[in-house]
């Protein structure tokens, strides 16, 4: 019987490397996310395939219920006491006996259909709704896998007590009866890994969602503020001098065009389109962006591009809105003076731009996480600028990297495709 037990218990183990394989994060479309009953019922004919189930299986199991339903009350009432003997497991169960009682006839009723299933797609679909169920009240995938354990003791103890026949018909019944417990405990895995990673991601969702209107209500706020404070002045005050007015209505006009850059950078986030990708001069790109940034004086620009440097290939306004994101940010690092200096290059599989800077630097331990949503090293800052560069590199087949010291610096350099040799050549 123990052989046959450690051959279920072997098929166990194969079938959680198939099941970790499967949920691996980057392959896509992974079951981990599965909900559609097509999905589910096909995943349970794979396991029965990968364990060689068949019809003689099924028959083996069904002869057995004869001899294990009589003694299934007895296995349940023995598994709801271990159960009260481990606080972490017991503590999910709230409505208290009722509840116990509700769950024991279910069990009961849970191996009756174990024993006697058709293996067809309603019984797979209620097998997928326990380990949903064990996500809801909050039990630990760890508790199902033992309680499924104990269970599987019971069944076979019971099997060797009670088998009428002779031990090589009891070790072909118990090996039938293990795959279907291997199946039965790898789908309530699935269901329970597919529950999981939905909750998570919602909750997720809900944080990201905080932190997001957390940071455009501060953006917003401190602009809007002070439109307030100049509309106030200009209202309240009894003789506003010519140059006083000017100088409020330009601090009105700065502040509400940062308002607007806080929503079109949130927009811009959002949607980004399908790139439309085509030839394109990058200088001429570059200095489109200079013209419409705000950079000032005390900020020294400079532009190098080779005659012959081969037009990109990508989505020009796209690029225009990396370009201009760290534009803005080599400007925010050097609030007295510095340079700002734009760099083509080509280089051996495309065109290589770089935007570097004589600021303040970014810490080395910051460096990994500038390009993360909502992750910021400026004291107003959403973090959503470069999270959006990367994105739209990666959408046109680009790339983004950086370079930076403390006190010294920054260099951003974007990387593109070349456009083919009879590409147009847009202004």
């Amino acid at each position: 019987m123990y052989d046959a037990l450690r051959l279920g218990l072997g098929t166990l183990s194969h079938l959680r490397e198939q099941r970790s394989s499967t949920h691996d994060p980057d392959h896509s479309g992974g079951f981990a996310q599965m909900k559609n009953p097509d999905q589910i019922y096909g995943r349970y004919q794979e396991l029965q395939t990968f364990v060689n189930w068949t019809d003689e299986d099924a028959r083996q199991v069904h002869d057995l219920a004869p001899i294990l339903d009589p003694h299934l009350p007895a296995l349940v009432d023995d598994f709801y006491a271990e159960i009260a003997r481990h606080p972490e497991a017991h503590k999910v169960f709230t409505g208290g006996q009722k509840q116990v009682y509700r769950l024991k006839f279910a069990l009961q009723a849970w191996l009756h259909h174990l024993l006697t299933g058709a293996y067809d797609r309603e019984y797979v679909l209620r097998r997928w709704t326990v380990g949903a169920r064990h996500v809801e009240i909050g039990l630990d995938q760890v508790y199902t896998n033992m309680a499924l354990s104990r269970l599987r003791d019971g069944l076979t103890r019971l099997l060797d007590e009670s088998w009428p026949g002779d031990r090589a018909g009891l070790v072909k019944a118990i090996r039938s009866l293990n795959k279907l417990l291997d199946i039965d405990l790898a789908k309530i895995g699935d269901a329970y890994q597919a529950e999981y990673a939905a909750r998570l991601q919602g909750a997720e969702r809900l944080a990201t969602l905080g932190q997001i209107a957390g940071g455009v209500a501060h953006e917003l706020r401190n602009p809007l503020n002070v439109v307030k404070t100049s509309l106030y002045y200009l209202n309240s005050a009894r003789a506003v001098t010519p140059e006083k007015q000017t100088e409020h209505m330009r601090r009105i006009e700065r502040n509400v065009t940062r308002a607007d850059e806080v929503i079109t950078t949130l927009t811009n986030f959002a949607r980004v389109p399908v790139p439309e990708v085509k030839p394109f001069s990058i200088e001429s790109c570059v200095r489109d962006v200079l013209a419409e940034s705000i950079i000032p004086t005390v900020i020294e620009v400079s532009i190098d591009f080779p005659a012959d440097l081969p037009p990109a290939l990508a989505d020009r306004g796209q690029i225009g809105i990396v370009l201009g994101n760290l534009v803005r940010n080599a400007v925010d690092a050097m609030p007295s003076s510095g340079q700002l200096i734009l760099s083509g290059r080509r280089v051996e599989d495309g065109l290589e731009v770089e935007v570097a800077d004589t600021g303040s630097g970014i810490a080395p331990f910051d460096l990994g996480r500038i390009m993360e949503p909502l992750f910021s090293t400026k004291a107003r800052g959403m973090g959503l600028g470069l999270a959006l560069s990367k994105m739209i590199l990666d959408r046109n087949r680009g790339s983004l990297r950086v370079a930076s010291e403390l006190g010294k610096g920054s260099q951003f350099t974007v990387r593109m495709a070349v456009a083919p040799l009879e590409g147009d050549l847009p202004g």
